[in-house]
């Protein structure tokens, strides 16, 4: 129940303090502009985070990796497009998929499977494709630009692993996971989903007071100029969305506040994020080891731009 607790102050904070706020802040519209950028970024995104990390622990408590390995075909090109594919319906956070992704590996399904469902679950599963049609309303072309650019990165980084990944990169780093064992369903679902939650409001948090100090911080020329130079935004919101590692659930409302950019970066911001982040390699190094987070993350994130900016391309219309 703590968990509940800590949101439900995250929201009285967000909501409740948001006028007291800006009386305090006087007359600076550039505050006063911030503080309304924090609350309605985090209160937009908090029925979503919430709906993803109960799905979530459903997963954990309901899903065996043994099962999603019986559904598998042999082949194991086939194999990584089911794989990837399976993210629509078995959705979750980065965090959560993580661990799912190594009992993958430790029931024997290839890595590359196990990995092509990993970048794909927290990216094209309904909650966030719903999020981000919420997010982006009138520009129906996101929701298929970021579904297609983030599965063409699972895809292709499975397909890549298949060919260049060595079982000795899949060594942990760390003890197994055996948080479940002789605990009832209940228990694990109640465990997962309490820990989500917590990390995830936590980034929101983080995400929703960057979204925030950009309104301020930033001059507007800043936006100006790197909107008039699309490999640059495109560079600059890619390594932004690793450095923020926000909840996929929650990302697309802080891609939406950038108002001032072209869709193409905001974009390829929303397709990096669920695929590479500081969090993720942090996580991966614990559950994989160190060897094959050094190898992974730096493939992916080359993957994930190049997937998300031709997506982009393609799907909005051009540098838009």
């Amino acid at each position: 129940m703590s968990s509940t607790y800590v949101l439900a102050a995250l929201i009285v904070l967000a909501v409740g303090l948001q006028a007291p706020l800006v009386r305090v802040v006087g007359s600076s519209a550039r505050w006063q502009t911030a503080v309304t950028v924090f609350a309605g970024v985090f209160v937009q995104a908090v029925p979503f985070l919430v709906l993803g990390v109960l799905v979530s622990g459903a997963i954990a408590a309901f899903v065996s990796p043994a099962m999603l390995r019986r559904v598998l075909p042999r082949n194991e090109s086939a194999a990584i497009g089911v794989a990837g594919l399976a993210g629509m319906a078995l959705p979750g956070c980065e965090c959560g998929v993580v661990p799912v992704a190594r009992r993958l590996t430790e029931q024997g399904a290839p890595g590359s499977v196990a990995l092509a469902f990993m970048l794909s679950a927290p990216a094209i599963n309904p909650v966030v494709l719903i999020a981000t049609a919420v997010a982006f309303p009138g520009e129906p072309g996101m929701v298929a630009a970021r579904f297609t650019g983030s599965l063409a990165t699972a895809m292709v980084m499975g397909l890549i692993w298949s060919r260049i990944g060595r079982p000795a990169w899949l060594l942990p780093g760390g003890r197994h996971d055996h948080c479940a064992v002789g605990r009832t369903r209940w228990e694990v679902f109640t465990e997962a989903a309490r820990h989500d939650l917590l990390q995830a409001s936590a980034f929101l948090v983080l995400g929703a007071a960057t979204a925030a100090a950009l309104h301020v911080l930033v001059p507007p020329a800043w936006y100006e100029h790197l909107a008039g130079r699309m490999v640059l935004a495109v560079v600059v919101l890619a390594v932004l969305a690793i450095a923020l590692a926000l909840c996929s659930e929650a990302d697309a409302f802080v891609a939406a506040s950038m108002s001032a950019l072209p869709l193409l970066p905001r974009l390829v911001f929303l397709v990096v994020g669920p695929a590479v982040d500081v969090k993720l390699f942090a996580m991966q190094a614990g559950a994989f080891g160190r060897s094959f987070a050094l190898r992974f993350a730096p493939l992916t994130f080359v993957v994930a731009v190049l997937c998300g900016t031709i997506a982009g391309y393609v799907l909005l219309g051009g540098a838009r």
